[in-house]
């Protein structure tokens, strides 16, 4: 089974790279796999199914097929990826037949940009090619990805689940507001997802829309306000959650940031959406930081768990700096919150170790963001109260 698997795999490489010398060869954006692949080369980890090789070579950009077709090694038979690898990596024999003798391992996650990134490139190259092992292996992402959801309409950081805070409904790093993006494409008839037909379609519809809710749902109400969300949202409760043991409960204002702008981009929001965005707008508002600046400066190497540590971290004060925020904010206190991996709260950065202080975004200037689309979306909406004024 695992021969004819890499011979269909070579075959339907060879059949696209004829049609591609009769035509201009295209490149799909590989920018959402760099979390994972910055993982694979810069972290140890001894859990990994394959390691990167000193001299590990990768195809260009617009190999697509080729870059396919490690997706399709890569792909566990439930439908998910494994995260932390290079998709881009061109593997050894011996790498292929690693990744094949994993099949049937369940280490699939959404974390680092995993699994909704493999799904919305098959329907690229698909669309592009229309080999059928691509369109196969993208509907069984799909269908992985509606396993996943939770009855209320959130979705884990792991599926199966594990028996840790990855259970939780997770923003974290974009997992979830990743997997919405993806499934909207299909609700909104992207080109590329037209392939997506009859009980799929429908499914992906509901999910869509059971996602929605949920965000609504968990949205942080905090000293009687509608503020924003955590990073994790306990999955029976949906109660702010600890995630990694320096990812507190809390409001926070970096995964937040995405939430607000899917919502924004809704076509006819109801009120309870209106009402959610302006909670939230004001509150980035409120939580403004000013004449505070970040420096990252050179430091003696330093050896961690997990990496060398060359570098260092300071607040420093300085009146022309733009706002900022921290990521967290306490709740009830709504101070700015840091954290280290012992759980410790703490309230300042310079308290935080050097291996998180260096190694986390401790501060941030996403929010502006939000507060810039916010007029045009008030305009756009209209007879809404603008919350920032005065």
């Amino acid at each position: 089974m695992k021969v004819v698997l890499v011979f269909l795999l070579i075959i339907g490489s060879l059949s696209y790279a004829s049609k591609q010398d009769k035509n201009e060869k295209e490149a799909f954006d590989l920018q959402p796999f760099r979390s994972s692949s910055g993982h694979w080369y810069g972290i140890k980890d001894k859990g990994n199914i394959i390691n990167p090789l000193p001299d590990q070579k990768r195809y260009d950009d617009i190999e697509i097929a080729e870059i396919a077709d490690n997706m399709l090694l890569y792909q566990r038979n439930n439908g998910g990826w494994p995260k932390n690898y290079d998709m881009q990596a061109i593997l050894t024999e011996e790498q292929k037949h690693r990744l094949l003798e994993t099949k049937d391992e369940l280490h699939t996650t959404f974390d680092n940009g995993t699994s909704y990134t493999q799904v919305d490139y098959l329907a690229k190259v698909y669309t592009a090619t229309k080999i059928k092992k691509y369109k196969e292996a993208c509907l069984n992402g799909f269908q992985f990805i509606l396993d996943a959801q939770y009855d209320n309409g959130g979705w884990p950081q792991y599926y199966p689940l594990q028996d840790n805070y990855s259970r939780h409904i997770t923003f974290n790093d974009g997992a979830y507001l990743g997997i919405m993006n993806l499934l909207k494409k299909v609700v909104n008839h992207n080109s590329n997802f037209e392939f997506v037909e009859g009980a799929m379609r429908e499914q992906i519809e509901t999910a869509y829309k059971k996602g929605l809710e949920c965000i609504l749902d968990c949205q942080i109400v905090d000293q009687g306000r509608l503020t924003a969300w955590c990073q994790q949202h306990d999955e029976v409760t949906l109660e702010p959650a600890w995630a990694r043991a320096f990812e507190p409960p809390s409001i926070c204002n970096g995964e937040s940031v995405s939430i607000v702008l899917l919502l924004m981009d809704i076509e006819n929001p109801d009120q309870e959406v209106i009402n959610a965005i302006q909670g939230a707008v004001k509150w980035f508002a409120d939580s403004k930081i000013y004449n505070t600046r970040v420096e990252t400066f050179e430091a003696p190497a330093m050896e961690s768990k997990y990496k060398t540590i060359t570098k260092d971290r300071r607040v420093v004060h300085d009146p022309t700096a733009p706002p900022i925020w921290t990521r967290y904010y306490e709740l009830e206190t709504e101070r700015p919150l840091f954290c280290d991996r012992n759980s410790e709260f703490l309230y300042s950065m310079d308290e935080v170790s050097r291996e998180r202080r260096v190694g986390y975004a401790w501060y941030i200037d996403a929010p502006q963001r939000a507060l810039n689309k916010y007029p045009k979306w008030l305009e756009r909406v209209g007879n809404t109260e603008n919350v920032l004024e005065e």
